[in-house]
This record gives C-alpha cells, sequence and structure tokens, in this order.
C-alpha cells in the first residue's frame, strides 16, 4: 500500500501511539498520506512529529448519548468530505461505527478494529441490541475486521454481525521486542512482589484480587502487592483503606511502568474480559510470569503451569490458590517461569509480525 490518503480515526492519543505507533509508522515510510482524527491530548505531538496531519475531534468516551454521538457521526461525514481519504482505518467502538458508517455510506474503503467488547455484549438487553445493529450498518462493507482474539470474533459471527470471511484475528496490538527486554530476575528473596498494572476498576478483577491479597497477607505477611494505574472515582476510599492497612502499595498512573516491571516476581491481572491484554504482553516480554483470567484475550499470553497460571473469572479462591502455589515455588522454578514467558510473547506477540499482518489485511 503506497502513496495513498490514509485516515485513522480514533478515541485516544495515548493507546494510538502506544501501540499503533509502528504501524503508523510503517505506513508513512511507504509514501502514504496520514491524518488522525482524535482528541487532543498530550502525544498528539509525537504523532504529528511522526509526520501524522491532526483534525482535532471530540469523542466523548462513556455510554451512549444520541445527541453527542449523532454529532461525532456528522463530524466524520464532515471530515470524510474534506479529506477524501483513499482508505479509513477505524478503532475503539464509537469510531468504529460512526465512522464506519460514514465510510460505508460515502463509499471509502474502510477497516474496523475491534479491540475488545467490553460490557455492551455481556447482557441479553436493549443496549446490546442497539450496538449489534449499529456494527451491522457499520461493519457491511468494510474490507476487513480486524479482531485482537478468537472469542470476540466468534460474538460477532453468532450475532451475524460479519462474514468469516472479511475478519483477520491479530495476536493483539503486538508487542516491541526491542522496547520489552528481557530483564534479569529479582533476586532470591521472602519479599514476592505482585504486580498489578491497570485502571482500578471492577472490570479489571480488582475486587478478587484486593480480596486475595488481603487472606494472602495473614498467611505471608512479607508477601507485597504493587498498584499501578489510574483509579475509578468509587475506589479512593478502598483504597486509601488497603494502603492504610498494609494490603498494598499504590502508585497511580504512571508513565513508564518498566521500572515496577523490573521488580516485581509475578504479574497478576484476573479481568473479566480484554480485547488483547498489552499489560500482560510487556510483562511476559520482560520476563515475569503471568498469572491471568482464563478468557480471550488474556489465556493467549500463558501456557498454564509453564509460565504462569490460568484461573476463572470472579474466582477469588482459585486466584489465591495460585498466588499461595507461586509463592511456595523455589526461587529457581519462578525464574524458569520468567523465561518461559519471554518465549511465549516472543513466539506469539512480535509487533514487526502484526504489523505485517495488519497490512496483508488492510491489502485485501
Amino acid at each position: 500500500m503506497k502513496n495513498k490518503k490514509i485516515l485513522i480515526l480514533a478515541n485516544l492519543d495515548v493507546g494510538l501511539y502506544k501501540f499503533r505507533k509502528a504501524l503508523i509508522k510503517k505506513l508513512i515510510d511507504q509514501g502514504n498520506e496520514v491524518y488522525i482524527s482524535l482528541p487532543k491530548g498530550m502525544l498528539v505531538q509525537n504523532l504529528k512529529e511522526m509526520g501524522c496531519h491532526f483534525i482535532e475531534t471530540p469523542v466523548d468516551r462513556r455510554g451512549i448519548n444520541p445527541a453527542t454521538d449523532f454529532k461525532l457521526m456528522m463530524r466524520y461525514f464532515n471530515i470524510l468530505g474534506k479529506i477524501k481519504p483513499d482508505l479509513v482505518i477505524t478503532y475503539t467502538i464509537k469510531p468504529n461505527i460512526y465512522g464506519g458508517i460514514a465510510a460505508r455510506f460515502k463509499r471509502i474503503p474502510y477497516a474496523v478494529n475491534i479491540t475488545g467488547l467490553g460490557t455492551a455484549f455481556k447482557n441479553e438487553n436493549m443496549i446490546k441490541k442497539l450496538v449489534v445493529f449499529l456494527y451491522k450498518l457499520s461493519c457491511k462493507k468494510a474490507k476487513t475486521i480486524f479482531f485482537e482474539n478468537e472469542g470476540n470474533k466468534q460474538v460477532f459471527i453468532e450475532n451475524n454481525i460479519i462474514k468469516e470471511s472479511r475478519s483477520c484475528t491479530l495476536p493483539g496490538a503486538g508487542i516491541d521486542l526491542d522496547e520489552y527486554k528481557m530483564t534479569p530476575y529479582p533476586e532470591e528473596s521472602r519479599n514476592i512482589r505482585f504486580l498489578f498494572i491497570g485502571r482500578v476498576m471492577k472490570e479489571k478483577g480488582v475486587e478478587e484480587l484486593f480480596k486475595a491479597a488481603k487472606n494472602i497477607k495473614k498467611i505471608y505477611p512479607e508477601v507485597s502487592f504493587d498498584i499501578v494505574g489510574p483509579m475509578e472515582d468509587d475506589y479512593k476510599e478502598r483504597i486509601q483503606s488497603l494502603v492504610r492497612n498494609g494490603i498494598i502499595y499504590y502508585y497511580g498512573y504512571q508513565e513508564d511502568v518498566k521500572p515496577f516491571i523490573k521488580k516485581c516476581d509475578c504479574f497478576v491481572l484476573p479481568s473479566y474480559h480484554e480485547g488483547m491484554a498489552n499489560t500482560l504482553l510487556e510483562c511476559g516480554a520482560m520476563g515475569r510470569p503471568l498469572i491471568t483470567s482464563r478468557i480471550h484475550g488474556c489465556m493467549e499470553a500463558v501456557r498454564d503451569g509453564d509460565n504462569g497460571y490460568l484461573v476463572d473469572v470472579k474466582d477469588v479462591k482459585g486466584l489465591e490458590e495460585k498466588m499461595m502455589e507461586f509463592i511456595e515455588l523455589s526461587y529457581e522454578e519462578k525464574k524458569q517461569m520468567g523465561e518461559k514467558s519471554r518465549e511465549v510473547i516472543e513466539e506469539r506477540f512480535d509487533k514487526e509480525k502484526v504489523v505485517e499482518m495488519t497490512l496483508e489485511g488492510l491489502g485485501r
């Protein structure tokens, strides 16, 4: 794909820069003119310095609001009319739906990226029916629909949103193996450090993690739980209480999580749903054992019992047992688990391979 005008629609600069930077660079290097439409943010300047043309586009990321959503769709129609791109690439639910509808009716080739299903598909209710209807509208003429795991793809096929022939499953956004290098495992110590990186919210499994941490601290008081990431407002008092009682250390949002990965013994992510959990890929690439949920978007990064453990969603006891099983491993076994994590990530999630697969899908 060369010398084309490509428009990328997204809802956040951080995700676009952090996870799609390699793809965007490749598109620009091939001589394409790349436009990005998204809300203004701290990393927009980085994207502009790479050579992207920026179109500021407010996107309300929370919930369904007919007035603001219709306004967003009309804004996309307007942008497409002005830019007249040869190809549109969309990421996340609202750009996927409203950008997809605009590109479809403007008869511009477009590709949709499903980076996760969120809660919309969890219950049989009116919201699910509406989302399914809107996705059918937006995906009908897409040249390719990219998924980050097979489970999400099956949900779209079962709901008659897409035909399998136009789908392409990528191993997430992949991971830059040079940026996330294998790092030495922490020295042997009774102070085992578990690490969680992510937004502190129910869907990330923090309820189960906090309960398990409390119980484990009673048996292994020297074990530490590091929590890194922004929190939802309703967790503020809970976090303060857990910190006060010595159950967790809370570090809030961190621009660079590598120092926390380096000092941890094991990464834990008991999510309820994921597209592909990038934090698992980052920690695995740096040689850390992984404990995570037995769901699509998480389990692809783990060979159960080899480089970590899988636990059922919302299973506090199961999570607790696997964390204690990890604590009881010998130092050498823990270290070997970390080495196996690097192997799994190299084998399955190399960013360069993901970029090539994406370009193939876009060139259909």
